[in-house]
């Protein structure tokens, strides 16, 4: 007899650089989430789907759920974290061993509205250097939520991770595959190549603009087993034009030539990157902008 099919959603939340889109990367065995040392560098809601023979598990990565509200990009990035958990059938968060924030409190009072299934993963034990400290952490953590399961983790260094994940694939409810068994994300090309470039621009320059720049692609073309690209780096000032620039064009050449190498792999074959860079004032606290620049809640 056949194993009937199981398929769910499971939203993975937790406060801003807790490790979301890391974990999401290895759970899938392919990276569709960016990621950088910086807070808020994951901005939009994506699914990560992963089946295997007849399991399939779409996973949510979600921006990480702060407090600050002081302008429409904050607020957008904190609605799409909390829309993310409505509807889903489990919620990994994730915390930082040892660390517990004002934000961290936000994220379990979003947590107490809602009856879904939680599993706690706590994140980041391989920067533990006695793990005798982790025990009173576990306890005091364990008393917070009724979790169905907790799980010191790496997501960085693949400790405990696969049995998290044997535990959220025994917890899903058995229905019909949603997704093509060969499909990884509900994201077209162009809106991964746009967060590559994204991410190379965070990484590189996340001292001075790590909140203050987005991407759009402009132009996506193949032509003779080539595929052109133009992307659009917006920015809020002319200042920020320059930084991004560099001298004499030597950090936007830096950043479109380790864009275009990711690319490349993710396509297997030749990449023609263009990159652009243009001011929009004030675009992060402009409802009307954020929505022109691709940052919607439908």
């Amino acid at each position: 007899m056949l194993n009937k099919e199981r398929c769910g959603y499971v939203a993975i939340i937790g406060r801003p650089n807790v490790g979301k889109s890391t974990l999401l990367n290895y759970l899938l065995g392919q990276k569709i989430s960016i990621t950088s040392r910086k807070p808020q560098t994951t901005r939009h809601s994506l699914l990560g789907i992963k089946t295997k023979d007849n399991i399939q598990t779409i996973y949510i990565d979600t921006p990480g759920l702060h407090q600050r509200m002081h302008n429409a990009m904050n607020r957008y990035l904190n609605r799409a974290a909390i829309n993310s958990i409505e509807g889903v059938d489990i919620i990994v968060w994730l915390v930082e061993a040892l660390q517990w924030t004002d934000e961290d409190n936000y994220v379990l009072k979003a947590l107490a509205k809602t009856s879904v299934p939680v599993i706690l993963a706590i994140n980041k034990i391989d920067k533990v250097a006695n793990r005798d400290t982790l025990l009173p952490y576990l306890e005091k953590v364990t008393a917070k939520h009724n979790f169905i399961e907790i799980f010191p983790i790496s997501a960085l260094k693949n400790q405990n991770v696969e049995q998290l994940e044997t535990k959220i694939t025994g917890l899903l409810p058995e229905g019909i595959l949603l997704f093509p068994k060969e499909q990884i994300t509900d994201r077209s090309e162009r809106f991964l190549f746009a967060e590559i470039v994204r991410e190379k621009l965070v990484r590189r320059l996340g001292a001075e603009l790590p909140y203050r720049l987005t991407v759009q692609i402009e132009h996506f073309k193949n032509f003779k087993n080539v595929t052109h690209i133009g992307a659009l780096i917006w920015v809020e000032t002319d200042g920020q034009k320059g930084i991004v620039i560099g001298k004499k064009g030597d950090i936007l050449k830096s950043i479109g030539q380790e864009a275009r190498e990711d690319m490349e792999v993710w396509l297997n074959h030749k990449v023609f990157l263009q990159l652009w860079v243009k001011v929009k004032k004030g675009w992060c606290d402009s409802e009307r902008s954020l929505q022109q620049l691709g940052y919607s809640d439908n």
